[in-house]
């Protein structure tokens, strides 16, 4: 027993050591390149006045942003601050980091979340249902629009969605979180979710109904498989009580993958629909060159997509002990 607590506790001081260091890679990463690119900083700060700003000025700006330091040194600095749980200020915003973050955080996890219980929930009936109807026009279908699904950019489904709901019919808003003067209100939220949340789960469900469908069909050649179907239990019953919980793990994994995809297809939404979320203010702090925003919108996304896999994995391993490596393993 002891010895098992050990070797559980030493895997997981593992896993959290190589989590910190992806992050850590990806933000020496995500700063070396940010300061790279083409732009200037302190227009994002002052605005069209840098323009009439003297070069002794510009200098002195500079300074008090702390960008005339070599890079490692402000790298440096940053990280130094970011281990006090200081994200620094925004160059944009005139605000703290966190404080910015804070007010349009909520709002992407609604979105996200929202959409990602129903890509899977209906993901996972229709991918049942086109399995136990192989062969038949709903399952040519489901696997026609997983291709075809897959292949067609979130932002032009966006787009469509705009034009024939709220352009043409005017049956939905266009975008935003809530109309003028409607912050509290929760209906009309809700009423703003729905063709963000909608385009959404249709630019990635029949995607992942397709592979719920073919993992079904594969655990439908095992050889316990063979033998219920030779006591003459029904296809249906087969596949709802044994495949479906055998293929479990690897649709965990599967689940977990999806977490940047969702994730990416969430941001870009935000950003064709001006909905006030993490994408938008991804895209808004690279564009206006917001150092300290890039650096902690960056962090915030890669430590939801790196935490998700391990747990993914971890759970893909208790479901299924054979998923486990032998090197650290806690078995």
């Amino acid at each position: 027993m002891i010895k098992e607590r050990k070797s559980t506790f030493k895997y997981a001081l593992g896993r959290i050591a190589e989590m910190l260091l992806i992050l850590l890679l990806l933000s020496i990463i995500v700063f070396t390149l940010s300061r790279l690119c083409p732009g200037d900083p302190l227009r994002s700060w002052y605005g069209d006045s840098v323009d009439r700003m003297s070069a002794a000025q510009k200098t002195a700006a500079r300074e008090s942003l702390g960008l005339e330091k070599p890079l490692p040194v402000q790298y440096g600095i940053w990280l130094k601050a970011l281990a006090h749980g200081d994200l620094g200020l925004s160059y944009k915003y005139k605000r703290p980091v966190s404080a910015v973050i804070e007010g349009v955080l909520g709002n992407t996890i609604v979105l996200g979340l929202i959409a990602y219980i129903l890509t899977f929930a209906l993901a996972f009936r229709l991918g049942r249902t086109s399995a136990e109807r192989e062969g038949t026009k709903l399952d040519r279908f489901i696997c026609k629009a997983g291709v075809i699904s897959g292949n067609i950019p979130v932002f032009f489904l966006s787009l469509i969605c705009i034009l024939i709901f709220a352009v043409n019919l005017q049956i939905l808003p266009s975008g935003g979180a809530y109309s003028y003067g409607a912050k509290g209100n929760l209906l009309d939220r809700a009423w703003h979710l729905v063709l963000p949340v909608f385009v959404i789960v249709m630019g990635h469900l029949w995607y992942y109904s397709y592979m719920v469908r073919n993992l079904l069909l594969e655990e439908m050649c095992k050889d316990y498989v063979l033998l219920l179907k030779a006591e003459g239990m029904p296809r249906t019953r087969i596949i709802k009580k044994y495949c479906t919980k055998n293929i479990l793990p690897p649709m965990i994994t599967i689940m977990a993958i999806a977490v940047p995809h969702l994730l990416g297809g969430t941001y870009v939404v935000e950003m064709v629909f001006g909905y006030p979320g993490l994408g938008r203010l991804s895209f808004e702090s690279a564009l206006y060159k917001d150092y300290n925003m890039l650096m902690a919108t960056t962090l915030l996304t890669g430590s939801v997509v790196v935490i998700s896999n391990y747990l993914a994995q971890i759970i893909g391993e208790k479901i299924d002990p054979r998923m486990r490596h032998e090197e650290g393993s806690y078995e």
